[in-house]
């Protein structure tokens, strides 16, 4: 696999979070997502963080993502704080520093796999000929460089998810963020997508944080965060698969 390493903070962990807390408002009710979470992740690391359903590990996510921003605490992102950040600030940082997958693939169905990955660069204003070209490298990166214009009815699942991997690669992110990135799959075929994280995480020093209840993807990691009742409950460090 080709060597492509995203730019690093080389000052500090890649990401701070610090005494992050979330509270939803549900009429009357507040519910506490988030309960003073602490989390350093370094640059390079493998991280999954795993936890029963209504633990947080989702609204975690989302506040790594900047898809949602905490109720109070500090999110440090690359050396700039993201939580005293503007919506537009933040569109950025969501469009160019973090690499998202999801449990469902939301590959576009009338496009190739070529043109899925290409898709965020055409956004971008990328010429033609640059896009195809890195949209080909990615593709290539990710064990597909044989199906280029095959569209995702011509593929399976797995190939699929390898489709949406390489589209989220495709503005060389800080961070690669992967949630249930093997729920839609079976086992063989979703262990194959892991192995895929793992070899983006060591060969090509990709950050990767995912967020799963599957202890069998959670093996994978460097460090697996377990997060309970809105809290990080505990941190074990693996072995890498």
């Amino acid at each position: 696999m080709a060597q492509r390493v995203s730019s690093l903070n080389a000052n500090g962990p890649l990401i701070q979070i610090q005494e992050i807390t979330k509270v939803y408002q549900m009429g009357e009710v507040e519910v506490h997502a988030l309960r003073g979470v602490t989390l350093d992740i370094q640059a390079g690391e493998m991280v999954t963080i795993m936890g029963p359903s209504g633990s947080g590990k989702s609204t975690l996510m989302n506040v790594i993502g900047c898809l949602d921003q905490p109720t109070s605490g500090t999110y440090v992102l690359e050396g700039q704080n993201v939580d005293q950040m503007k919506d537009n600030e933040l569109a950025d940082i969501r469009n160019l520093r973090i690499g998202f997958v999801f449990q469902t693939f939301n590959v576009i169905p009338t496009l190739s796999a070529l043109e899925n990955v290409a898709l965020p660069l055409t956004f971008q204003g990328v010429q033609r000929a640059k896009r195809k070209e890195k949209a080909r490298e990615l593709l290539e990166l990710v064990g597909l460089g044989d199906r280029l214009d095959h569209k995702p009815v011509e593929l399976s699942g797995g190939e699929q998810q390898r489709v949406a991997i390489a589209r989220a690669l495709v503005n060389d992110p800080a961070i690669l963020l992967a949630d249930e990135p093997t729920g839609n799959l079976d086992s063989e075929t979703g262990k194959s997508i892991m192995e895929l994280l793992k070899e983006l995480n060591e060969d090509v020093g990709m950050t990767v944080v995912i967020v799963t209840h599957n202890p069998k993807d959670a093996a994978f990691a460097d460090r697996l965060v377990h997060i309970v009742d809105g809290r990080i409950a505990e941190e074990e460090f693996e072995g890498g698969g």
